[in-house]
């Protein structure tokens, strides 16, 4: 029988669990009644990662992002020593010459209250200890992407407090590149973006971080030039002959003709480029992924003096899964997503060969969140997820440590999609410092339950229901290895449902989820005497 036909069905049966029934349509556009996730309190509340990551002597650019009212003062005790907070931003900025580990006691404050929290500052040789949080222009503009569209997407980040929860890249995908050219012989902007250095100045200034798109073939998949280049000085035989628009773009179907590697690379002076406009993200594509191309960019960002994100893409070969966590920060693993429940399931759901590759600082991607308004620029509609699958996928995303990178026009987002973007405890499991990738621990037909271990001994557990109906779903305590009471948390309702002592059930929507937290977790102290087991 057709989802649809369960409505109905769907909503008696979350009545009767004591739940508050958020099945939608694929066509509906006022997602407001689906909202699950209750207002920030308007005292402080310090939002974002617990453990961040740069190298010595390297800039160092971390803001404190809270919700609550404003105004509101910053503070942090232990900051290292070249590192200074700004009270009023947020912003850590400076230099850390060695390397070294530092607990930093953050303190945020506003005429309500004060909230603490702790950042654990990690000097040395990793970076993005955390699963990136952003923004990506592809699934919005595509190749129309400009300075302009680039700056206003930055701006409503802010305007619509999702900057306050930690999403604070702003990422330029394919589009941006004119010619070679500049100190560099680097890439150098097409007329669609006049000055990339006051652009990263003027995202760096709202506490954003901003990244950029390039690929080691001589042209991208969007027809601009690539890190290879036909000539030995930097020229492109196609640029010589005049065969593009005005913006330095090879029309269809000729661009797939500069789909390959040239002799001639200009990777350092690329490189270089980045550094000097104060990029701290790239977005490196092209297919297959191979470890020479790969391992070429990683050593040449490696010697910069600025820390910059390096995630390749797309569908990364397992074969040499060992190599894409060893020189990047993060791997495609799958050709794109789209806004269809067959894609985000089929691809979310199939991720579990990469648990060994995945972690702190090397992170499995399977491809940007398809909420809100996409289209792939410049038409764009309403995302065909339904507000059961939008609820998986995030769920899912966060649950797999995969990066967050949000591909819908944020200046036209919903109540609904800044909702669900904006649960701190939901972003939190994503977050979380331990960095481990949740695993299917059950499997029963299309109902399967994901778990993920955190930091403070506690769990995320997802109950994920993929069928074309309503379904109880349930886990026991021996399967999780938990003993003992533990209270169950609903994540995307910020509520204890109670407390339990075996096992847990409930009922989960067609291409649901329930997404959880099991907590305290089995006691650290030591035991005299007999322990029960689970």
């Amino acid at each position: 029988m057709k989802k649809t036909n369960f409505f109905w069905v769907q909503v008696a049966l979350m009545f009767i669990c004591g739940l508050t029934p958020y099945v939608a349509s694929a066509q509906d556009t006022d997602m407001s009644r689906y909202i699950l996730t209750p207002p920030a309190p308007k005292t402080p509340q310090i939002n974002g990662a617990r453990i961040f990551g740069a190298r010595p002597g390297s800039e160092f650019l971390f803001t404190v992002v809270a919700t609550g009212n404003r105004p509101m003062a910053f503070s942090a005790e232990g900051l290292p020593s070249g590192l200074k907070l700004n009270s009023e931003s947020g912003r850590i900025t400076g230099k850390v010459a060695k390397a070294d580990e530092y607990m930093v006691k953050l303190k945020a404050t506003n005429s309500l209250g004060v909230n603490e929290r702790v950042l654990h500052i990690v000097i040395g040789d990793k970076i993005a200890l955390t699963p990136p949080m952003g923004w990506n222009s592809w699934n919005c503009w595509g190749n129309t992407v400009s300075q302009e569209k680039v700056l206003s997407s930055a701006k409503a980040l802010v305007a619509k407090g999702l900057a306050n929860y930690g999403w604070c890249s702003i990422n330029i995908d394919d589009g941006w590149q004119g010619i070679r050219g500049g100190k560099f012989n680097g890439i150098m902007p097409n007329k669609k973006f006049t000055d990339m250095k006051k652009l990263a100045d003027d995202i760096h200034n709202m506490g954003l971080k901003i990244g950029v798109y390039s690929g080691p073939w001589v042209g991208t998949y969007a027809g601009h030039i690539g890190s290879n280049a036909d000539n030995e000085d930097g020229t492109y035989e196609t640029v010589k002959a005049g065969k593009h628009n005005e913006f330095y773009r090879l029309e269809e179907p000729d661009n797939r003709k500069n789909w390959y590697h040239s002799k001639y690379s200009f990777v350092i002076n690329d490189s270089k480029q980045f550094e000097d406009w104060g990029i701290d993200y790239l977005k490196y594509d092209w297919d297959p992924n191979d470890v020479y191309n790969t391992k070429e960019m990683h050593d040449a960002l490696g010697k910069l003096k600025r820390d910059i994100v390096y995630s390749i893409s797309n569908s990364a070969p397992y074969a040499d899964a060992s190599q894409w966590a060893k020189y990047t920060n993060s791997w495609r693993t799958t050709g794109d997503i789209v806004d269809t429940w067959e894609s985000v399931s089929k691809i979310g759901f199939n991720q579990e060969r990469w648990l060994p590759f995945s972690g702190s600082g090397h992170w499995v991607d399977p491809d940007m969140l398809v909420v809100g308004m996409v289209g792939w620029g410049p038409q764009l509609h309403h995302t065909r997820l339904t507000a059961d699958e939008q609820y998986t996928h995030i769920s899912l995303w966060s649950l797999l440590a995969a990066p967050l990178l949000i591909g819908g026009d944020v200046s036209q987002m919903d109540d609904f999609t800044i909702n669900l973007l904006c649960n701190n405890e939901v972003n939190d499991v994503n977050q979380d410092p331990l960095g481990y990738m949740a695993v299917p621990i059950a499997t029963n037909g299309d109902c399967v339950t994901y778990a993920k271990p955190l930091e403070d001994g506690s769990m995320a557990i997802g109950l994920f229901n993929k069928s074309n109906e309503s379904q109880e779903v349930s886990f026991t305590f021996k399967n999780l290895g938990v003993r003992g009471k533990q209270i169950i948390r609903d994540l995307w309702r910020q509520k204890d449902l109670g407390e339990y002592t075996e096992k847990f059930s409930t009922t989960v929507a067609s291409h649901g989820v329930a997404f959880l937290k099991i907590y305290p977790g089995n006691s650290r102290d030591r035991f005299i005497g007999r322990v029960k087991k689970p």
